[in-house]
């Protein structure tokens, strides 16, 4: 271990180890003559240091099966940290076609990503986090403290961006088509938020009534939704779709027409399936901000999710 004393003059990139801080156990077993007397620490600032955040993950891991209770504390440290960056944007308060209000809310501005312990996260750095069941997704939003993004909420965020100007290729409402984000199949995986495609029409965000910009609400990453329209208190679709429910009134054009995407229900009762939105990477002329379709809730497929939480 170095030796070095006169911690100010100490160029941190080239040295190791150093005597940086004297410890005492609260326990007062560091005294002389008691049990850690001589036993050696390793300090971590875990309000400043970028790597300590990492260590302890790695610690929590290492120490679970001796230590249950340390390493459930030690991963609340981590996901506190790794939420106090999430980024969200807010949704103003929506009136559907139907006359439906949609109150105000916030909503991910990405697709939830993976952290390193396995907690959802907001950010751009890295990619979404798929092939999750709908369950699974939703307690991932549920023990980050969110809520998974509901149908309502879905088509009032659905809504303002077919009301706005900058999301339409020909920069007015009703010209051209709507923004589609990453559909054309050019990559095999869906991208973190820095990704950028060639493709003009591929372009990823859209912007919201307030100026706010939300990421791959058409493209890149289908997203399950909790159907609080016809669906049970789980989220599930419960019952057929009514002519008059807003999954079926909202949307301003019939299916594909302006690059909404593909929203007809198909035939039969949809109950017992979790309904997605959004289209994936190869959804080709299928995705658009209003894309609909039911798959099984236990299904481990192409599909992320996307975290809300109330105001």
């Amino acid at each position: 271990m170095n030796t070095a004393t006169d911690n100010t003059q100490i160029d941190k990139s080239n040295i190791g180890i150093y005597p940086k801080f004297h410890v005492i156990r609260t326990d007062g077993q560091s005294a002389p003559g008691q049990k850690h007397e001589h036993s050696e620490y390793f300090v971590l600032n875990l309000s400043t240091d970028k790597h300590a955040i990492p260590a302890i993950s790695a610690y929590a891991k290492s120490c679970e099966n001796d230590l249950p209770l340390l390493a459930i504390d030690l991963r609340t440290i981590v996901r506190n940290s790794l939420q106090g960056n999430d980024e969200f944007v807010t949704v103003p308060e929506t009136t559907l076609p139907n006359g439906t209000v949609v109150p105000s809310f916030q909503v991910g501005k990405y697709a939830c990503s993976k952290s390193d312990i396995g907690t959802a996260i907001i950010t751009a750095d890295r990619k979404p986090w798929n092939y999750i069941n709908f369950h699974n997704a939703k307690q991932a939003c549920t023990d980050a403290g969110y809520s998974l993004i509901t149908e309502l909420q879905y088509l009032a965020i659905a809504h303002q961006i077919v009301n706005q100007d900058e999301n339409w290729t020909g920069g007015k409402v009703g010209e051209g088509e709507i923004y589609r984000g990453i559909h054309k199949g050019n990559v095999n995986e869906a991208q973190d938020g820095h990704y950028e495609s060639e493709e003009p029409t591929e372009r990823r965000w859209h912007v919201l009534a307030n100026g706010e910009r939300v990421y791959d609400f058409s493209g890149n990453i289908y997203s399950w939704v909790f159907d609080d329209v016809q669906g049970d208190e789980n989220g599930v679709v419960a019952k057929a779709f009514d002519k008059e429910s807003p999954t079926i009134t909202t949307a301003p054009y019939k299916s594909g027409e302006h690059g909404i995407g593909d929203t007809s229900v198909g035939s039969g009762n949809w109950s017992g399936r979790a309904l997605v939105r959004g289209g994936y990477w190869y959804s080709g002329d299928l995705a658009g901000v209003f894309i609909l379709d039911g798959v099984w809730p236990v299904s481990d497929v192409v599909v992320g999710f996307r975290c809300t939480k109330s105001l």
